[in-house]
């Protein structure tokens, strides 16, 4: 019961805070992919940066175990499914999270969104049957691979040390992050 009742306090945090920084307006989304507003394209590359930053800093200094981590198997599927998911939060500007936060806040195209991100999951349902024995599930990479190693699993950098990487990495994208312009490109 604990468990659930920490996902609804986090969920409602994140939907609160997607909805302050505006995540929850299609309109901003769709700026942000026209590159014409970088102002949530600046938040979600720092909140990525300096969530890497902790997360490899507190596995480096052993404060987290890498054993707790769960990365997913990256198979056809996943890259087909990535582009209709990016295709979708180009078109309609909303993702799944931020989806559901506009419907809270009593969007209808919100609404509409979510039932057609529903139905499309209750067909992969139905046809995944039928879709377990194609390439569209035959693991890529060897399946669970990282970029960097993170505890047991298969990197494709091998050379460096992981935790080095993913925070250079981590503080280039809040370098990235803090170098975008405040403003649209048409408002400066």
């Amino acid at each position: 019961m604990n468990s659930i009742l920490l996902a609804i306090l986090l969920g409602t945090l994140f939907g609160f805070v997607l909805q302050r920084i505006g995540a929850a307006d299609p309109d901003k989304i769709i700026n942000m992919l026209r590159l014409k507003d970088f102002h949530l394209m600046k938040t979600i590359l720092t909140g990525i940066g300096v969530s890497s930053v902790l997360l490899f800093a507190a596995m480096a200094t052993g404060l987290l175990d890498s054993g707790h981590l769960s990365v997913k198997s990256m198979y056809w599927g996943v890259v087909i499914g990535g582009i209709l998911l990016g295709t979708g939060w180009a078109i309609s500007g909303f993702c799944p999270g931020t989806g559901v936060v506009a419907a809270g806040s009593g969007r209808i195209d919100a609404l509409i969104f979510l039932l057609g991100g529903l139905v499309g999951a209750g067909l992969y349902t139905l046809m995944f049957g039928v879709l377990k024995s194609t390439f569209l599930m035959q693991p890529l990479y060897g399946g669970k691979t990282t970029l960097v190693q993170t505890g047991e699993y298969q990197a494709v950098l091998t050379t460096s040390p992981g935790w080095a990487v993913a925070i250079a990495i981590g503080i280039a994208l809040i370098g990235i992050g803090a170098a975008l312009p405040g403003n649209s490109r048409n408002e400066a």
